[in-house]
């Protein structure tokens, strides 16, 4: 009986549709054929082997899978790819200059802006976002803009404001706080 009911609830399941997306990852154009519910998270691991960004919690609470979108960074684990057709994607594998490190990697590693590894990536997709953010004049909860000139002050406080979505378990954030620090400067 148990095994009836369970036909008929898969003849009842629509099959996965795919679908045709073009995104440029690092700078290369890539079509893909995927299932309108792929994360773009899995797609970047499973599918393209850029393992760079991890699934840490898979929900959007850590920023381990931090990728910039069309320069924007963004939790890939809560991005469906197929809504990003078209877009831009820069992965950790993505943000250096060939072998040149980019300035916010560069400082990653010259204050110890992580212990295990597992977050630097997203925290440094993160950062690089954040520091555009800042360029651009973007506010932050702790930052006014009326009447203010230029971009906000760059204090202790105000980074870890802006890379508050972005979870070190190992509590690297002094020194992640002082290579964006030494980056933005």
């Amino acid at each position: 009986m148990a095994e009836d009911a369970l036909a008929v609830e898969e003849t009842r399941k629509e099959p996965a549709r795919h679908v045709e997306v073009t995104l440029r990852v690092n700078g290369e154009q890539r079509r893909l054929e995927l299932d309108t519910r792929s994360s773009l998270l899995d797609v970047l691991r499973e599918q393209l082997g850029l393992i760079g960004a991890k699934k840490g919690c898979d929900h959007g609470q850590c920023g381990a899978c931090t990728v910039l979108i069309d320069g924007r960074r963004a939790n890939s684990c809560l991005a469906l790819a197929v809504a990003h057709d078209g877009a831009e994607i820069t992965t950790i594998e993505g943000v250096a200059d060939g072998d040149a490190l980019h300035p916010v990697q560069a400082a990653f590693i010259e204050h110890d802006g992580f212990q295990c590894g597992y977050c630097t990536p997203g925290q440094i997709c993160s950062a690089v976002g954040m520091l555009a953010e800042v360029r651009a004049g973007w506010p932050s909860a702790l930052s006014t803009r009326e009447g203010d000139a230029g971009p906000p002050a760059l204090t202790d406080a105000e980074i870890a404001e802006r890379m508050n979505g972005n979870v070190c378990r190992c509590g690297a954030y002094p020194g992640i706080r002082a290579a964006i620090a030494e980056a933005a400067g």
